[in-house]
């Protein structure tokens, strides 16, 4: 569907390359280290390339959360080796190919490609976009903070540093459990098409999956500024798709990125994919009325 395919085949073609490109620059900034450091590092640096090569060779959901917390890191180790030692040339290669996969893992094409692999039968998933409050600072400060930790924590046990090595790796570790099923809710937020209607799920919003019948919709188009429809959308930035209701229904919200809790009538509601035209594409395909 569509030609988002070749986005993930670009992506794993861009992380099988780095690699090759990336290896100069990481053996120059540990060349003269510690051999315990530079041990610890390599399988650092190798177990995380394997991990995801390997989510993006088998897309899903759980896959698209791993390629989106680590991707990004290949950058920013880049700038890392640069700072430690590396050639100029070859730490600005790394960097600059490790930059390109971490935006192509960030795609919407790449987000479709991956939730649309755990569909079952005639079932089409579109990801939404990420709540607007979130992606205004509180993630990227939390992936930078649990980052900086898993990355120098080991290297501080390598080098006999053992009271705070062993501090930041324990802080390392708690940090992962606390936010990894945070940052894998957000590849768990979808609209998505069935056989019988059309389903929201969305655990940042709803506290239940609000499904509506085909009958039910009575017809989908691209939300106009001052619309009445209820906001399902958690305040995310950029257009949204509104679904008219034939009958009115009832969904449960709850949290932080809705106003409410508990269970509300509605006669239109608001979401936010990351690629709307696709949804309505998929909408006309289906035959509901589009607007």
């Amino acid at each position: 569907m569509f030609s988002s395919t070749r986005w993930v085949w670009l992506l794993r073609v861009l992380w099988a390359l780095l690699a090759v490109v990336g290896l100069p620059a990481f053996a120059g900034a540990l060349d003269g280290r510690s051999g315990a450091v530079q041990v610890v590092a390599a399988v650092g640096l190798w177990l995380g390339w394997v991990t995801v090569l390997v989510a993006t060779l088998v897309p899903s959901p759980p896959s698209l959360t791993v390629v989106r917390l680590l991707a990004p890191g290949a950058p920013v180790a880049g700038v890392v080796a640069a700072v430690a030692g590396a050639g100029a040339v070859a730490a600005t290669a790394a960097i600059a190919l490790a930059l390109v996969a971490a935006i192509v893992a960030g795609t919407a094409d790449v987000g479709w490609v991956f939730v649309q692999a755990g569909a079952y039968g005639d079932e089409t998933r579109f990801l939404l976009r990420p709540p607007g409050p979130l992606l205004a600072g509180p993630i990227e400060v939390a992936w930078l903070v649990l980052a900086a930790a898993a990355g120098t924590g080991p290297l501080l046990l390598a080098a006999h540093v053992w009271l705070v090595g062993a501090v930041v790796t324990a802080a390392a570790v708690a940090l992962a459990v606390a936010l990894g099923p945070r940052f894998h809710r957000l590849a768990l937020r979808w609209f998505v098409f069935v056989p019988a209607g059309v389903v929201v799920r969305d655990p940042l919003v709803l506290t239940d999956t609000a499904m509506f019948r085909r009958p039910d919709v009575r017809s989908l188009a691209l939300a106009l500024e001052g619309t009445a429809a209820t906001d399902l959308t958690a305040r995310a930035l950029g257009p949204a798709v509104e679904v008219d209701l034939a009958g009115g229904g009832t969904v449960t919200v709850g949290g932080p990125f809705v106003d409410g809790n508990g269970n509300i009538t509605i006669d239109a509601f608001l979401i936010s994919p990351s690629r709307p035209g696709r949804v309505l594409t998929e909408a006309e395909r289906r035959a509901y009325p589009v607007r």
